[in-house]
């Protein structure tokens, strides 16, 4: 798909990876789409990238990984930007299970059958092992699918938060802790009204609740779907939260205002040129 900026993956921990890409959105700007690896003692995928990008991420995922020894492919929920490459490792990685919800199966089966024996349903709440640790599997605090889960690394401490945390930016980056603090912060509430349309019908206590489950895992490190890596900064990111709940609510260009801005923008091709040093090969 043309604009898709499909970015080199690197390590982030000795035995967590990151499969970075960004989807660039007319008028809003650009939507990091990001997937995982955990180099357990049975190989955890986490999402499988954008459709249309096939190609770069499943390059990508072999640099890292033979995808015939991933076990798990845990898929946080089943909207297009988490799942773009599962039809081939379904091919590519013949012992790896698919976890998700009976309700993310469910979904799944509008478009294709995820075969029974290949399913692992685990919902909110529950563990799973895999090897050397325990994945926990949780909802995150916001999201835009119902059977959305997040999951937590009790070995490296380290939240997968799926949608929840996410920010549109403007260029990319490589970790949210680098970012101008109040383009992460703008760009964080831009995003939680644009994902999570209901936030600001929720009750503050409720979602003060919520936010303090999150905060009692003590997470090290921040892994969202949508948001470069975050470090020792879940405290910024709950607060992108809470702003967000007070935030206007998100209303879309209309006709006239999206084709005067796709008039102006640049072209995709030109902007992937420019950061073409650090994008897959």
């Amino acid at each position: 798909m043309d604009g898709i900026l499909s970015m080199a993956p690197r390590m982030l921990t000795p035995d967590t990876a990151i499969l970075p890409a960004y989807f660039p959105v007319p008028i809003l700007g650009l939507v990091p789409v990001n997937a995982f690896v955990i180099r357990a003692a049975e190989p955890v995928l986490i999402d499988t990238g954008l459709f249309g990008a096939q190609q770069e991420f499943m390059r990508g995922l072999r640099s890292l990984i033979d995808p015939a020894a991933l076990r798990w492919i845990w898929l946080t929920h089943v909207d297009p930007d988490h799942i773009g490459s599962l039809e081939r490792l379904l091919v590519e990685a013949p012992q790896a299970r698919i976890v998700t919800t009976f309700l993310g199966m469910g979904k799944y089966s509008l478009r294709g059958q995820l075969p029974p024996d290949r399913v692992f349903l685990l919902n909110p709440g529950q563990t799973l092992d895999v090897g050397d640790r325990k994945l926990f599997a949780l909802r995150p605090p916001t999201f835009d699918a119902p059977e959305t889960t997040a999951l937590f690394d009790l070995k490296t401490r380290t939240l997968f938060s799926a949608d929840s945390f996410g920010a549109v930016l403007r260029e990319p980056a490589e970790d949210a802790n680098g970012m101008n603090p109040t383009a992460l912060r703008d760009g964080g509430v831009l995003w939680a009204t644009v994902d999570a349309p209901w936030l600001h019908m929720t009750d503050a206590t409720a979602l003060h609740r919520t936010l303090a489950g999150v905060h009692s895992l003590h997470p090290d490190l921040v892994l969202s779907s949508h948001l470069p890596p975050a470090r020792g900064m879940l405290d910024k990111l709950m607060a992108n939260l809470t702003a967000a709940r007070t935030a206007t609510p998100w209303v879309g260009p209309d006709q006239a205002a999206m084709m005067a801005a796709m008039a102006t923008a640049p072209q995709p091709g030109a902007r992937r040129e420019r950061i073409s040093a650090t994008s897959v090969a």
